[in-house]
């Protein structure tokens, strides 16, 4: 009798159906992964381009240059590019981007931010990764790096599975490898009277057994991430509110205002520091390694 911790579709089947995995959440919060991040994408800008974001976004591709990855004439495919924190820096190191981003106001920075030097250097593809056809746009194998930071669209091994199979040499994928962090959603917690969750299963966990089963050569890194943010108090009501679906918590509408009334009483002098993260995993498929140990196989 096969060990079903051996067998890849019982894992596939376990990441779709686990309740503590991002796709999960997202479905049974009502969120559409596609727009939700466009409802901050002002705030999301201007934190991925600060001081902090362009560091954290620096020791990103320095981990890739360390495991190989060369930037100088690559072509690569940014899965979920946002406004652009890594499509840029891509495009200055000398690669060639095409940028996947279907909210509008994501979308509109992006275009915004890509200054004449780099105006040919980056191809906006205004769509849902989900929805695209590979064969269509003939991408089968097309791009040397497949790039998908924290990509709400890739929640289940059906999404990695096409991610990868757009890549020639590497697919970076990362995910959530733990619990997150949001600093107002805590102090909330014993207001709405909702217990601390453990620790429980992860994308990150999820993904690189299933590279291990199916055979892939593969680097990963797990890190600790918080970011902070300076926000008015009627920011900060908004967009915790919006998160409040993502960890569970319920959102009638006696909860929602129970909880504006305690961010609004208790951060009422000034600006609200809200602090947000937690543990991520950064997997970096080899896809030229993997094509080498097949044909020694065979």
């Amino acid at each position: 009798m096969s060990n079903p911790l051996f067998i890849p579709e019982v894992w596939e089947s376990a990441w779709k159906n686990d309740p503590h995995t991002q796709g999960y959440k997202m479905k049974k919060g009502g969120i559409d992964a596609a727009q939700g991040l466009g409802k901050r994408a002002a705030s999301f800008n201007e934190q991925s381009f600060n001081e902090e974001g362009k560091q954290r976004t620096k020791r990103i591709i320095r981990w890739l240059q360390g495991q190989g990855v060369d930037f100088e004439k690559a072509s690569i495919l940014d899965i979920g590019a946002a406004s652009g924190v890594f499509s840029l820096p891509f495009a200055e190191l000398g690669a060639t981007v095409t940028a996947i981003e279907p909210s509008v106001p994501l979308a509109s920075l992006l275009e915004a931010n890509i200054t004449e030097p780099l105006s040919g250097h980056i191809e906006i593809v205004r769509e849902q990764f989900e929805n695209i056809s590979i064969e269509e746009k003939a991408w089968n194998g097309k791009f040397d790096l497949v790039f998908a930071s924290m990509c709400p669209a890739i929640t289940d091994w059906e999404m990695v599975e096409k991610a990868i199979s757009c890549a020639k040499q590497h697919c970076y994928i990362s995910t959530l490898a733990g619990p997150q962090v949001h600093s107002l959603i805590q102090e909330l917690r014993p207001v709405l009277g909702i217990a601390e969750q453990p620790p429980g299963s992860s994308d990150t966990a999820y993904l690189t057994q299933l590279l291990y089963l199916k055979g892939y050569s593969f680097e990963s890194l797990i890190t600790r991430e918080v970011k902070t943010a300076m926000l008015s108090i009627d920011e900060a009501v908004r967009t915790t509110l919006e998160w409040m679906p993502h960890y569970g918590f319920p959102v009638d509408e006696g909860s929602l205002k129970k909880a504006e009334g305690y961010i609004r009483e208790t951060h009422n002098k000034g600006m609200v520091e809200i602090q947000q993260g937690g543990r991520f995993g950064k997997v970096l498929v080899h896809l030229q390694n993997q094509h080498m140990y097949t044909r020694e196989v065979e």
